[in-house]
């Protein structure tokens, strides 16, 4: 069979391919993060109501991914994605002539609709057209492509805001969008393992129910729950507490500090070869790890070590996340598209409810109060990590003594 192997021209294609997929995806859905703290100044709605611009987006995002996954199986996956990105691009420019936050938070539902396309189909095409030595590092790549997107949409829009206003920002970046968008339908090479087959609803619900008996993958699930529950906290309150007094930050300079990201389009490609060299299990602990003390380092009162904490929680999500992802590709053996869905659906779920629940803790506890919440959600996460190993403990013995 002729998958795709590293270090092959349509190896660099799908990469590129991808990487502007996601880079398309999550430089869009994340734009209002860094406006929430403008938002409470433009429109007087508290902190949590602000965090709701990105929260309806992956909310709907969520629920979206397990229709996108089976309709993909049915009408292909590069059509559908390129379907998500373009519409997805074109919907941001709307964004920008909203003329309130009620017509916002409505565009943004629509958006979270179409955004599902890349997210719910690039891990199943990645699993079906990779050899199985080279499926971590791409994943890892494509996932590094949604740290560029979610780093610069973010960059753009606070940059923007500052000198100019949100709405240039979410026309520049609509632009930007549009023509990498013509990049992916250029580069993406055609699916060559995979047979269209009719959408049957019954079919989907019995696939859905299969994953869902696998104990492995529930735990995949939740961990994908708990990932990413703690990293939007994270990053949607911690713009707050910047432009507070004593650090005064403005608006651009709190957009910058989204460059910790790089740090993760290097550790998402690093954990995915090292996934392959030396198990997923292993490495997933080290990136919880490497997650918790990063957000314990943001306790202290110094703009440094906040920062210093930010890279390091950072670099740990991206390795997790890259690791649990490829993990997910790995263990269903079948409908990989929609055992995807399912990871991601659960992935979404948790931004959308530990991004607003974190501005619960933030009203009442400060940032101790995040923090605590974040160091629970890891705690569950690791939790979890170390069932799956139990879990295959025992079908290991169970399939030693069956004869």
């Amino acid at each position: 069979m002729d998958y795709i192997q590293k270090g092959t021209k349509n190896y660099t294609l799908t990469n590129l391919a991808l990487f502007a997929a996601g880079f398309i995806t999550f430089a869009n859905l994340y734009i209002t993060q860094p406006l929430m703290p403008q938002f409470t100044k433009d429109y007087g709605v508290s902190p949590a109501v602000a965090s709701l611009s990105l929260s309806v987006a992956t909310c709907m995002l969520a629920f979206s991914l397990i229709l996108f996954g089976s309709l993909s199986e049915a009408w292909g996956r590069k059509t559908l994605m390129t379907f998500s990105i373009f519409a997805a691009s074109i919907f941001t420019l709307t964004l920008a002539f909203a003329p309130s936050f009620e017509v916002l938070l409505l565009l943004r539902l629509v958006q979270g609709f179409v955004f599902a396309g890349v997210p719910a189909i690039a891990m199943a095409y990645l699993g079906e057209e990779m050899e199985a030595a080279s499926l971590g590092s791409a994943m890892g790549l494509y996932i590094s492509g949604n740290a560029i997107g979610g780093l610069s949409g973010r960059v753009i829009m606070g940059t923007m805001t500052h000198y100019f206003n949100w709405h240039v920002g979410m026309i520049t970046l609509s632009v930007i969008s549009l023509i990498v968008s013509a990049i992916f339908v250029w580069a993406l090479p055609e699916s060559k393992h995979f047979s269209a087959r009719p959408l049957q609803l019954k079919a989907l619900t019995k696939s859905l129910v299969q994953h869902l008996k696998n104990p492995g993958l529930v735990c995949l699930f939740g961990i994908g729950f708990t990932l990413m529950g703690s990293f939007v906290t994270m990053f949607n309150y911690i713009g707050f507490k910047l432009v507070e007094p004593p650090f005064n930050l403005s608006t651009a300079i709190v957009g910058w500090i989204f460059v910790v990201y790089l740090v993760g389009s290097w550790s998402s490609a690093w954990f995915g070869s090292l996934s392959d060299r030396f198990g997923r299990q292993h490495v997933l602990y080290c990136g919880i790890a490497i997650m918790l003390s990063g957000a314990l380092l943001t306790l202290p009162n110094s703009l440094v070590v906040k920062i210093i904490g930010l890279v390091i929680f950072t670099f740990g999500f991206f390795g997790s996340h890259s690791t649990a992802s490829g993990w997910v590709s790995a263990a269903a053996k079948q409908d990989k598209a929609q055992a995807s869905s399912l990871y991601l659906f659960a992935y979404y779920i948790g931004s959308s409810i530990g991004g607003t629940a974190g501005g619960v803790f933030w009203a009442t506890f400060g940032w101790t109060g995040v923090v605590l919440f974040m160091a629970s959600a890891l705690v569950i996460t690791f939790i979890l990590a170390a069932t799956i190993q139990t879990i295959k403990h025992r079908q290991i013995i169970h399939s030693e003594v069956t004869p």
